[in-house]
């Protein structure tokens, strides 16, 4: 590289005529450079699901939420209120927890808080921001009867935490004194009050959070660094990033500290020194804290915090995720290098893991606008969380048994209100929420789900036709006021070979130069009426367990592919309440795992040949007899969508022989 050196000429003032030209070319670049755009979400309501399983499982869910009675759930916190409440409060984990211990009262009222907010945002259905109205004025009532900002429906609460303001602190890890995950249950209000004001406008939340943010800042300021760090012991679900969150809403610095406060250093100091000791730790009490970690770092500019959560998010996806994106054991984390419990335990991947994984993915995607976020989310959205309902009654699946021909279980309205529950009402709501994104004026199409997206302010309607999976293509119509220029970012999934995606627009095809995992950028002057189509080819492979065991999940595209093998003894299928709280299990007998079906290692290199398509059926394939051991159990066995697969025991992973 050659060096040019400037010699100032020997003339009077030349040298600061020199400067100050220099500094003005400075200031005319600075001003010409153009600023990295950030990348947002569009709201719900922006974006509106059309035919399709996402659009089912919507309703489905949409159902389910209005079967609950909004003063049932109301009734833990009128009763720690000393309020009268009015009507009986719902039971199983909303009443009495485990070995009699007081309950969870009041973690599905917050969970319904959001889960009102995000489906009255995807549906447009006024009873939902109705009884959203209705609870927060209710909460209100409560807040005020406290008159120090608390209000919560955790179990004889107001003596837990005078406890906790005087240094008793006795935590486990989920149990802090003789209460069942208290922070973990508040912040489900936390999180619910946030939600109902950033999403509706409802100005009651704002002042209900804020109001419980200040009685939560004057609590802990009692609490030393020690002390707090010991009750960080017991799971607390997202304190840190809803605290951070209050601290963006306000303006006010006070809260930030306070979310910082909630970061539990014996988890984040080995992920800021990129070390993954997560073996044998409760999977989804880590993952909220990640968020945390993430969010604080965004709004504090804390680049070291929002390295730890990426370093978290790719050792748990690269090292500890299985076919469908889910994680765990036994809601624990298993050994990187052993995943022979997944193959045994009836305790498979724990829903929430899911849904706080993908709130971690949309945040990191969001920073940093990467395919291979969305590759994950697409992989983990279509295999758990769809999958994670019943197409018919909106029941929810906490755990989705790995083991060969083993079932799940169903949640009931009025029975059941695990923490798959409370998730699983939000879940359905918001599935429009990365299926577009925009930068400036750049459009990004991230996933391939039948929808259409209003862009009011840009005069922009965008709809999606199609039927993927079922179909691997997808194609998009532009409605626009006028003509306008700008990229519209498509997404080159990871699953397609190089190569092999085509974009016709308006029927003339486009040259892609660009690999798998990455966005197919196309910027030009668009009409009103431009149509772009998608070619989408799926293959059919083979993936193992991470721990390269013989153990292997067939994929076609993003798509798990799974066997029903009957529909025998599937006890508890749909879930009553059961005194001794493990009614979300699938307890029904386990079949032993040397009579599963196995694959013959000698002809899976031609996997693809030794699956066929059954005809005038869509995504259901046949084995040919070769393949599969037993020979005659070939001609039984039918792969489709895992998502598809219900009320019946399963294959996802295969023994391979």
């Amino acid at each position: 590289m050659k060096i040019l050196y400037y010699k100032a000429p020997r003339k009077p003032f030349a040298h600061l005529r020199f400067i100050i030209t220099a500094l003005f070319l400075l200031v005319i670049f600075s001003s010409c450079k153009k600023e990295p755009q950030t990348i947002e979400t569009y709201p719900l309501s922006s974006v509106s699901l059309t035919d399709g399983p996402f659009l089912n499982a919507q309703q489905r869910s949409l159902e389910y939420i209005l079967k609950l009675e909004t003063d049932r759930l109301l009734a833990p916190f009128h009763i720690e209120a000393g309020i009268e409440p009015r009507d009986s409060m719902y039971g199983n984990w909303e009443s009495i927890g485990p070995d009699d211990q007081s309950g969870l009262g009041g973690h599905i009222g917050g969970h319904y808080l959001t889960a009102l907010s995000l489906m009255y945002e995807s549906s447009g259905k006024q009873v939902l921001l109705e009884r959203l109205n209705y609870m927060i004025n209710e909460l209100a009532e409560c807040q005020e009867k406290h008159g120090d900002g608390y209000v919560g429906g955790v179990p004889e609460g107001r003596e837990l935490w005078k406890e906790i303001e005087e240094g008793k602190i006795n935590a486990r890890p989920f149990r802090l004194n003789t209460r069942w995950v208290p922070w973990y249950n508040l912040h489900k209000l936390f999180a619910g009050l946030r939600d109902a004001y950033l999403i509706t406008g409802n100005e009651d939340a704002r002042e209900i959070l804020v109001n419980l943010s200040d009685w939560c800042y004057d609590l802990i300021s009692k609490l030393s660094e020690e002390q707090m760090q010991k009750m960080l012991q017991t799971e607390f679900g997202g304190m840190n990033e809803v605290l951070a969150d209050v601290a963006d809403i306000t303006g006010e610095e006070k809260y930030l500290s306070l979310a910082k406060r909630f970061n539990h250093k014996e988890i984040l100091e080995p992920l800021l020194d990129k070390r993954d000791e997560l073996t044998g730790l409760h999977a989804n009490t880590q993952i909220p804290k990640v968020v945390g970690f993430k969010r604080i770092g965004e709004i504090s500019g804390d680049q070291e915090l929002e390295k730890a959560a990426k370093f978290f998010w790719n050792t748990v996806v690269e090292n500890r995720t299985v076919s469908i994106g889910g994680n765990s054991v036994h809601e624990h984390f298993n050994p990187v290098d052993d995943f022979s419990t997944m193959m045994e335990d009836p305790n498979g991947p724990e829903t929430c893991n899911t849904y706080n994984m993908l709130r971690l993915t949309k945040k990191l995607f969001l920073s940093d606008p990467q395919a291979r976020y969305i590759d994950y989310y697409e992989r983990a959205l279509y295999n758990h969380i769809l999958s994670s309902i019943h197409p018919e009654t909106g029941g929810y699946v906490y755990l989705t048994p790995m083991r060969p021909q083993h079932y799940r279980v169903y949640s009931q309205p009025h029975e059941n209100f695990w923490c798959c529950v409370g998730t699983g009402l939000e879940n359905h709501g918001k599935y429009g929420e990365l299926i577009y994104a925009r930068q400036g004026d750049d459009v990004f199409v991230n996933l391939f789900i039948p929808s259409t997206l209003e862009w009011e302010e840009k005069g922009i309607t965008l709809n999606q036709t199609t039927d993927f999976p079922f179909e691997e293509s997808s194609n998009l119509k532009l409605h626009l006021e006028n003509p306008q220029t700008f990229a519209l970012n498509i997404r080159y999934p990871g699953w397609i070979e190089k190569d092999e995606m085509r974009i016709h627009v308006n029927g003339e095809e486009i040259e892609i130069d660009h690999s798998p995992s990455s966005y197919v950028s196309i910027e030009q002057r668009w009409n009103p009426g431009d149509e772009i189509s998608i070619e989408l080819p799926m293959r059919t492979k083979l993936e193992y367990l991470p721990d390269n065991s013989p153990w292997a999940s067939i994929l076609h595209g993003p798509i798990v592919l799974a066997a029903k093998t009957g529909d025998e003894d599937l006890e508890g299928l749909f879930a009553v309440d059961e005194p001794q709280r493990w009614e979300q299990i699938a307890d029904g007998p386990l079949y032993p795992k040397e009579e599963a079906p196995s694959l013959d290692k000698e002809y899976l290199e031609e996997i693809s040949s030794h699956i066929m398509p059954v005809e005038n059926k869509r995504l259901r394939f046949n084995f040919s007899r070769e393949i599969i051991t037993p020979s005659r159990k070939a001609e039984q066995l039918v792969l489709e969508p895992f998502f598809q697969i219900h009320e019946a025991r399963y294959m996802i992973y295969w023994p391979v022989e």
